[in-house]
């Protein structure tokens, strides 16, 4: 059981890219699940949307037959990493109930699915790292889905933690900083200025860089050590 086997979500892009690029350094078999294909080289893309509430039921057999070369046994060590996630501008004002229920399939209810299609073949040893927000554990106004969703994934993973003692899988939530990516910069408008202010109020005064983000998840991933935790990666933040 020597192959080492990451499947991530939304790994086309921004952090999820360099996460890609991290594992591969380090000689992982990669399996990218998201609308649009990773381009790196030897990466094997499945094209799933993961917004339709019964998309599980028929990726399932997509998903085994993918990985079923790299595993002769049936199982291997895989290190699942839910990074893909949508981040609306709304409020608790006005924020609809289908546009909630949207988010939180993408950003919580897809990761549980996942989850129980890959269960059955990840032996000891393998990960699950969701991938939360420094909005996991604190707010902003105008990101009211977000901010719930975010909060949902910590405890999503702490049942994890819990319903899977014993069986040499480990899982963590890493909470990222305001990160140098197409989705904060979409969010902002492309605004420069707003992202100069944000960068202020951090400590080193600048963006995470998404490779610094890729390094931090390899490394939750392959330390069981860190399992059950919330592990906040912001560069400090400043509060005010």
């Amino acid at each position: 059981m020597s192959t080492k086997i990451l499947v991530i979500t939304g790994g086309s892009k921004g952090i999820g890219r360099a996460a890609v690029e991290q594992f591969q350094r380090k000689g992982y078999q990669v399996l990218n699940i998201s609308r649009s294909p990773c381009d790196l080289a030897e990466v094997k893309n499945l094209a799933l949307d993961m917004s339709d509430a019964g998309w599980d039921t028929r990726a399932s057999a997509l998903i085994h037959d993918a990985l079923s070369p790299w595993m002769p046994e049936g199982r291997a060590r895989i290190a699942l990493v839910h990074n893909a996630a949508r981040l609306d501008k709304d409020s608790v004002e006005n924020v609809t109930a289908q546009a909630f229920a949207d988010v939180m399939q993408i950003n919580v209810i897809a990761p549980s699915q996942l989850n129980q299609i890959l269960l059955p073949v990840m032996a000891k040893g393998s990960a699950i790292v969701y991938i939360g927000s420094t909005l996991s554990e604190k707010a902003v106004a105008g990101s009211c889905t977000y901010v719930t969703s975010k909060h949902a994934l910590v405890g999503l993973m702490r049942a994890t933690c819990q319903d899977l003692a014993g069986r040499g899988i480990h899982t963590n939530c890493i909470c990222p900083g305001f990160t140098n990516t197409e989705m904060l910069r979409a969010h902002v408008g492309n605004d420069q200025s707003i992202l100069d202010a944000i960068a202020s109020g951090v400590t080193y005064g600048r963006l995470i860089e998404p490779k610094e983000m890729g390094k931090f998840i390899y490394s939750a991933a392959t330390q069981p050590v860190l399992n059950g935790a919330v592990l906040h990666a912001n560069l400090g933040q400043v509060e005010r």
